[in-house]
């Protein structure tokens, strides 16, 4: 069941035709936005629609540069504006903006129309290609296949929970918005380069997280591999 209390929206997107290949497969949808964002709660919705479905990785990045207009965002970390930038310089765009979805790194859009979103997860899906990813005891394995050049690993940790956070000023005063599979941390662990290699990872630092690995060509290139263990 659905953990969000959207009921349209689910209709729409949650239980919409298969998005990615298979669960082993998933699409990457990551949104950008900030609880300062006036524009940002139908692309929240949007997000929280889809967080639930085995076949999305669907990760919400709470920016920084909205904290100085009235309301800091309860979950904003430098590194997720950071991430965002490096998704601009690679797609040679001058600027950032929130709601901003990116689509297994290949496409840029709002994310606050639902016909669109899914239109996009379509046309971005990477299909069964990629390495497997596996979990091991205190490890994660990125298996071989082919690259054209070094992709970066990261080790996601992000809170599964359906978090309520009332705002209390700024744009959004008055509202709570309610924030699913909320990114709390991303990490390097190290580089890819076809051959099949294995990191050391640590144990979540709040049991509740959950744990995902992206593999990505470079600083904001596509995404090549992705699971959700």
């Amino acid at each position: 069941m659905n953990r969000f209390p959207h009921a349209l929206i689910v209709a729409a997107l949650g239980t919409a035709p298969a998005l990615a290949a298979d669960p082993a497969h998933p699409v990457v949808v990551e949104l950008y936005q900030s609880q300062g964002c006036s524009s940002c709660p139908p692309a929240i919705a949007n997000i929280n629609a889809i967080a639930d479905r085995p076949d999305v990785l669907a990760l919400t990045f709470a920016v920084t540069y909205w904290d100085r207009l009235g309301w800091k965002d309860t979950f904003a970390s430098p590194t997720f504006t950071a991430r965002q930038w490096d998704y601009a310089r690679a797609g040679g765009r001058s600027q950032v903006a929130t709601p901003q979805t990116i689509v297994n790194g290949r496409a840029v859009i709002n994310g606050g129309n639902r016909a669109a979103l899914v239109q996009t997860i379509h046309a971005a899906d990477r299909g069964a290609s990629g390495p497997g990813i596996q979990l091991g005891r205190g490890t994660v394995t990125v298996g071989a296949g082919a690259t054209a050049r070094p992709a970066t690993v990261w080790l996601v940790r992000y809170d599964p929970r359906a978090l309520e956070v009332p705002i209390r000023a700024g744009e959004n005063g008055g509202r709570t918005l309610v924030h699913g599979n909320v990114v709390r941390s991303i990490d390097k662990l190290g580089e890819w380069m076809g051959k099949r290699v294995t990191f050391a990872v640590a144990a979540p630092a709040n049991p509740v997280y959950r744990t995902a690995i992206l593999v990505q060509q470079g600083k904001g290139g596509s995404i090549v591999a992705a699971a959700n263990l």
